[in-house]
C-alpha cells in the first residue's frame, strides 16, 4: 500500500468509526451537553464539518490548481492567524447550534466523503511533494489530510472518553492510528 492509500484507508475508518458510534447514540444523547461543556455530540461533529470546509477548499484547491476559497467565517477573524482558533470556535458554535442533528450530521458526513474522493483524484507525487502550492508553503498536500485525520480522532477519544466516564457508551470499536 502505498502512502496516500495508507492515509486514505486511516480517513476512511475515521469517518467509519464516527458512524459506528453515532449510530448508536439516540437523538438525545447526541443533542445532550457534554457537561460540564455546553458542547453536545451535535456540536463537536458541526465543530469538526466546519474545520473539514476548510480542509476541502484546500484540497478541490490542489486538483483544479487554484488558490483555495475558503468558507466565509466570522468577519474580521482569519482563522490561520495566531490565537483566533478560540474565537472561531466560539462563533461557530453559535453558527451551528439551532441547526437541527440531521442537517448537521449529512453536512458532515457529505463534506467528509466529498474530501475523501477529492484527495482520491490528486496523483500521489502532488499529494506528497512539499512546496508543490505556494498557499501551502513548506507543507505537502498530505498534510491537510493528517491534519484531519488528528483532529477528527481527537474529537473522537474525547467523545468517547466523556461517553465511558458517564456511563453511556454502548460497544464501538477502536481504530488505527497514521
Amino acid at each position: 500500500m502505498d502512502m496516500k492509500d495508507h492515509i486514505l484507508a486511516a480517513l476512511k475508518e475515521e469517518l467509519d468509526r464516527w458512524e459506528e458510534l453515532l449510530s448508536t447514540l439516540s437523538d438525545e444523547q447526541i443533542m445532550a451537553p457534554l457537561l460540564p461543556s455546553t458542547w453536545s455530540i451535535k456540536d463537536v461533529i458541526a465543530h469538526v464539518m466546519a474545520w473539514q470546509q476548510r480542509s476541502n477548499a484546500r484540497v478541490e484547491a490542489a486538483l483544479l490548481d487554484r488558490e483555495p476559497q475558503f468558507p466565509v467565517w466570522s468577519a474580521g477573524v482569519d482563522p490561520d492567524e495566531e490565537g483566533a482558533t478560540e474565537q472561531i470556535n466560539a462563533w461557530l458554535y453559535d453558527t451551528y447550534q439551532a441547526q437541527p442533528w440531521s442537517q448537521v450530521h449529512q453536512a458532515w458526513r457529505a463534506g467528509f466523503l466529498r474530501f475523501l474522493e477529492t484527495a482520491e483524484q490528486i496523483a500521489e507525487p502532488d499529494l506528497l511533494g512539499t512546496g508543490r502550492y505556494p498557499w501551502l508553503p513548506g507543507h505537502p498536500l498530505a498534510f491537510i489530510l493528517v491534519a484531519s485525520y488528528d483532529h477528527h480522532q481527537e474529537h473522537y477519544e474525547k467523545t468517547v472518553a466523556w461517553l465511558q466516564e458517564h456511563g453511556t457508551l454502548p460497544g464501538v470499536t477502536g481504530g488505527q492510528t497514521l
